[in-house]
């Protein structure tokens, strides 16, 4: 496993949360909420990816 996918995945959940205060603090909750759902989505793309890599690293070790 990478160091630099733990590092993106923190940033990303740095940013959402940081934009997620301002929003509410602004009185924008909805669009925090949109923000803080955009960023879950990012990362469970990302964590996707990368369990796709994962199984086709097993297919070419395995030869299946």
């Amino acid at each position: 496993m990478n160091i630099d996918l733990i590092f993106r995945i923190a940033a990303i959940g740095i940013l959402v949360a940081v934009f997620n205060q301002l929003l509410i603090r602004s009185g924008r909750e909805e669009q925090a909420l949109m923000t803080t759902l955009a960023g879950l989505i990012v990362v469970m793309m990302i964590i996707v990816q990368e369990i796709s890599n994962l199984f086709n690293l097993m297919k070419a070790v395995f030869g299946f």
